[in-house]
Parts: structure tokens; C-alpha cells; sequence
């Protein structure tokens, strides 16, 4: 080889491209497996006269096996997001990989709240001595993607590979704002949507605990007001924390919405973190805070469940 190809990289004596190929694999592996939960055919309509979404489940092909002989018992929950107490789900098929339900089901909503709707489908197999195993989960975030929904439009849709069933836990609106030179950090809770429902009555009492984090350790919690009996609290409650600006790429705040019970323990809703380190819109949040200093930001962060 030319001597020019044993000069070290910036990055040493590593080759990226041997990495690249690498991370390639590996989403062609990701893929395979999401290939390997077969597909499912359905079909969705709307009834204008009794403001009614009619899905109908027709038949799943080439699931995977999760039978020691060799086969499954399928059965599929349906759910219209983001309600999730109206659960619906269809027969059991016995034994079979290629299972043809040919089953409808209502959900009552009006039509104007049909684009903020999701439908999900969860496909089980049936078993009798222990918990249920998931085979997969398809999630149509936009009903209006196949047809406007006047007349009846079949939809094939792989189903991705899943162990458990996503929940959408709800979303948290806050807005950051950093004064470097009195090294000042407000976090001003607006309010929270689509929270999921804790208690008996189908509702949650939330409140927002926001915990001030260094290199893994809390140093600080402070929390809101609790809100009784909604899943759409609004609190526009501000939490202010002193951190200088020297040290401002070392923390980071864990933000829980938590479900207020009087008798027993208090139960976490959901998360999301905001800090250098975090990930996503939590570390863009973050960065834009730190871009603009002094002027308030806010953003809507989807909550996830706790590590």
C-alpha cells in the first residue's frame, strides 16, 4: 500500500468505513426481524348518520410460530388511541399461522376528531396456562392515509415486531429559559394532554416533579400544584433552579409527571429529560434554551416510561 494509506486519521488508526458496514448490517438484521411478524389485512369506513369508525379485521398471513408445534393461536386487540379503556379484540383462531377473522368493530367518535386518532392493533398468541405472548403491534397514525373513509378501503400493513404494547403515555408542554449572567434556570410547566388514565374513574390526579440531576445524582426536586380528575391538567407553574453558567454542561433536569393517590403511593405517569446529555428534542431543547439566552422556549415532549 502507498504510504499515504498507513497516515493515522484524525480519529487514529481506525477505518470508519469497516463501522459504517457494520451499523448497515445491523438495520438489515432490524429489518429482517420486523419482516419475520408477517401481515395483517384490515379495512376502515365511516358511518356519518352514527358518527361511527367501522374497523373491520380480516385476516393476518405468515405469522411467526410461538407453539412447540410449530403454530400460534392468534387473536388481535384493537384499540383507537388515545383511548385506550375502549379495548376490543377479536376471536381466538386456533392453530393456524394464516388466520382469517372477518370481524367488525365500532368506535364512536366524531368525525372532526378522526386526523388526531391513531388506530392500534396488537396481535397476541393465545395461551391458556400463562401471560399471552405479543407477536407484533401495527400503529396507523394517520386514518386518512388509505382513503377519506366514505367507503370501505382494505389496508395491508406489516406488523412490527414488538413484546409488549407501546402506551402512549401522554405529552408534557414546558418552556426553558437561562439568565447566565444571574445564573438562573426557570422551567415553566404549561400543561400536559392526553395523560394515561391511573385511577378506577378513567382519569389521573397529575402533578410535575422536576429533579435537577449531576453526573447521575439529584441534587435538587421541586414540584407543582395537583390537578384532581383530568388527564389535561394546565398549571403554568414556574420552577426555578441556581446553576452557574460554568456548570451548565453538567446537569440536567428529569422532569416526571407523577399521579397523585391518597391512600397509597404516588405512581409515575411518564418522563422525559432535558440536558447536554440527553437525547433527541430533550438535548435540542436544551441546546435552543442555551442559543437564546433570557428568552423563554417552549416545546411539547412526549412522555416515556421509566428506565
Amino acid at each position: 500500500l502507498p504510504p499515504a494509506a498507513e497516515q493515522p486519521t484524525s480519529i487514529g488508526r481506525i477505518k470508519p468505513e469497516l463501522y459504517k458496514q457494520k451499523s448497515v448490517d445491523g438495520d438489515e438484521a432490524k429489518s429482517e426481524a420486523a419482516k419475520s411478524c408477517g401481515k395483517i389485512n384490515f379495512s376502515l369506513r365511516y358511518d356519518y348518520e352514527s358518527e361511527t369508525l367501522i374497523v373491520r379485521i380480516l385476516k393476518a398471513f405468515d405469522l411467526p410460530a410461538k407453539d412447540f408445534c410449530g403454530s400460534s393461536d392468534p387473536y388481535v386487540k384493537i384499540y383507537l388511541l388515545p383511548d385506550r379503556k375502549c379495548k376490543l379484540q377479536t376471536r381466538v383462531h386456533r392453530k393456524t399461522l394464516n388466520p382469517t377473522f372477518d370481524e367488525n368493530f365500532h368506535f364512536p367518535v366524531p368525525y372532526e376528531e378522526l386526523a388526531d386518532r391513531k388506530l392500534h392493533l396488537s396481535v397476541f398468541d393465545f395461551d391458556r396456562f400463562s401471560r399471552h405472548d405479543m407477536i407484533g403491534e401495527v400503529i396507523l397514525d394517520n386514518l386518512f392515509e388509505a382513503s377519506d373513509l366514505s367507503r370501505e378501503t382494505s389496508i395491508w400493513k406489516d406488523i412490527q415486531y414488538a413484546t409488549s404494547e407501546s402506551v402512549d403515555l401522554g405529552e408534557i408542554m414546558f418552556s426553558l429559559c437561562y439568565l447566565p449572567t444571574a445564573g438562573r434556570l426557570t422551567l415553566t410547566v404549561i400543561k400536559c394532554r392526553n395523560l394515561k388514565a391511573m385511577d378506577i374513574t378513567g382519569y389521573s390526579d397529575p402533578y410535575v416533579k422536576v429533579s435537577l440531576l449531576c453526573d447521575g445524582r439529584r441534587l435538587k426536586k421541586k414540584k407543582t400544584t395537583i390537578k384532581k380528575n383530568t388527564l389535561n391538567p394546565v398549571y403554568n407553574e414556574a420552577i426555578i433552579f441556581d446553576i452557574p453558567p460554568e456548570n451548565m454542561d453538567q446537569v440536567s433536569l428529569l422532569i416526571s409527571v407523577m399521579d397523585y393517590d391518597r391512600v397509597g403511593h404516588n405512581e409515575i405517569i411518564g418522563v422525559c429529560r432535558v440536558g447536554t446529555n440527553a437525547e433527541g428534542l430533550g438535548r435540542d431543547h436544551w441546546n435552543e434554551m442555551l442559543a437564546y439566552p433570557r428568552k423563554p422556549i417552549a416545546h411539547w415532549h412526549s412522555l416515556v416510561e421509566v428506565k
